[in-house]
Parts: structure tokens; sequence; C-alpha cells
């Protein structure tokens, strides 16, 4: 008698676990490559461009010259009171610094310029992907890049490329 219950325990079991499966629909998406499919992004790319020549280069201008200024200041030790020059040799040193580190400096600023930018379009991206999934009957979304194998049927690039109304290129290599 326990060995019927048992059995029937066991087949119980593994028939829940298997109407527990069948409700679950997995799908994938590259994120990066439908942000980077929206006509949008190519306006980002001139507008970092304009942010670097426009702030960024005149910024660095400024920098070297003040840090000039100062050092030539600093060494007239005729015309500039102790207190004055004591000052500067306290400045001295963070404009040296940022003048030898201005390339990581620029880099950190466009990133950050970058990201901001790109925010509202990776909003848009991700409100498009859970439109998808919801009218696909998609429980679960990953990331493409998180996966080591993947079916082609459940990559969601081209519903969502048709949700935002973008084309997908017919280069092989723009979906993957």
């Amino acid at each position: 008698m326990k060995k019927i219950l048992t059995v029937i325990a066991i087949v119980g079991l593994l028939s829940f676990s298997g109407s527990a499966n069948a409700q679950t629909k997995i799908g994938y998406i590259s994120v990066d490559n439908v942000v980077g499919l929206l006509p949008e992004v190519a306006k980002i790319d001139s507008l970092l461009e304009r942010y670097q020549v426009d702030s960024l280069n005149p910024e660095y201008a400024s920098l070297v010259q003040r840090y000039q200024f100062d050092d030539s200041l600093y060494r007239d030790s005729v015309k500039t009171p102790k207190a004055v020059r004591d000052e500067i040799a306290k400045k001295l040193p963070g404009y040296i610094y940022q003048i030898q580190n201005w390339q990581q400096i620029v880099n950190q600023a466009l990133e950050a310029k970058q990201n901001e930018l790109l925010a509202p379009l990776y909003r848009k991206v991700y409100d498009a992907i859970k439109l998808v999934a919801k009218e696909k009957g998609y429980t679960h979304v990953f990331n493409k890049e998180a996966l080591l194998v993947a079916p082609d049927g459940d990559d969601m690039l081209t519903a969502v490329a048709t949700k935002l109304k973008i084309s997908i290129p017919k280069n092989p290599s723009a979906g993957k």
C-alpha cells in the first residue's frame, strides 16, 4: 500500500511540475543592439562631439591658462606676497594633476553625458520589450549576452524592432 501511495505522489508531483513548466515562456534580446538601431543614436553622437568641442575643450584651455597664470605669480617672488604665494602653492598640484589626467577626465565626462542622453532611449526600448513580452506571453526575458546557448525562436529582436517601428539591417551580424 505504501508503494502505491509513493508512486501516486511521485506521479502527481511530476504532473504538477510539468504544468508549471508549460506556463513559463522565456525570451531574450540584445538591448544594446536595439538601442543602436534607433535613429536618435546618430543625433547623440553629434551631440557628444559638440559637447566636447563646446564645453570640454574650452574647459581644458581655461585650466591651462589658470595654471600658467598662477604659476607665473608663484615664480614672481618679488611682486607676489608670501601669503598669496603659499595659497597658490596649494593650488598648483591640483592643476598639474588635472592637466596630466585630462584625457581620463574627458572620457568620464563623455561617458556621463552619453549615459544621460541614452537613458530615454533605453527606457523606450525597455518599455517596448515589456509590451512585446506581455503580448507574446513571455514570463522571463533575458539579455542575450548573458546566454551561452539559446534557440532562435525566442529572440525578441524582430518583434521589439517592429514595436518601435525601426528596421533591422540585412547585415547578419546586426542582430547577433
